[in-house]
């Protein structure tokens, strides 16, 4: 899984707890909402301190690599409004609707960033982040049946309107997506 992709990378290498979070939360602040910071540790209680940590502040804890020594702990930058975003796209689907179909011949699009997709993902799913959509929409069949998915259903929202606004007739949103998905997942 060596192509998990982060906006920053932070260095807290032979830091000891609380120092590992304290750079943590400091490097957040000047991150965008969605970005995903890469943190760098090598205390290995640090790994259950910055989930507890990001999950109580309100971001995404994706996952952590080990490589030797070093954790390798990713998490994206939430923004207030991310649960609340007012959805438009009127064809929604549930997860329980997109499980029942994936034994059929239909492409579910995680529009989610790249480091997301890497540690958990519904299997055979299309990798495309929502502001790479329009540069490779090119990548889609418009005659195929689309479900796109995020992690709360407001990203998958956006992508589902870019893509019917060119030409594709065949998408659906699925709400609430990957955060409450129950259905078998892969990783990188």
């Amino acid at each position: 899984m060596d192509n998990v992709k982060a906006n920053v990378s932070m260095d807290a290498k032979g830091l000891a707890c609380p120092m590992p979070i304290v750079k943590t939360k400091k490097a957040m602040k000047e991150l965008e909402a969605g970005q995903v910071i890469e943190v760098q540790a090598t205390d290995k209680g640090s790994k259950a301190d910055i989930e507890a940590w990001a999950n109580s502040a309100g971001h995404q804890y994706l996952g952590t690599l080990e490589e030797g020594e070093t954790l390798k702990h990713y998490l994206r930058k939430a923004s207030d409004k991310e649960e609340a975003v007012d959805r438009k796209y009127s064809n929604i689907v549930t997860n329980e609707d997109l499980q029942s179909k994936l034994s059929e011949s239909v492409v579910v699009l995680d529009v989610r960033e790249s480091a997301e997709y890497a540690f958990n993902h519904i299997p055979r799913a299309v990798s495309i982040p929502l502001g790479e959509l329009e540069a490779r929409m090119n990548e889609l069949n418009r005659d195929d049946e689309i479900f796109v998915v995020c992690r709360t259903g407001s990203r998958s929202d956006l992508a589902a309107q870019i893509l019917v606004e060119n030409g594709f007739e065949h998408v659906a949103n699925v709400l609430p997506g990957m955060s409450h998905w129950n259905g078998e997942t892969e990783n990188l």
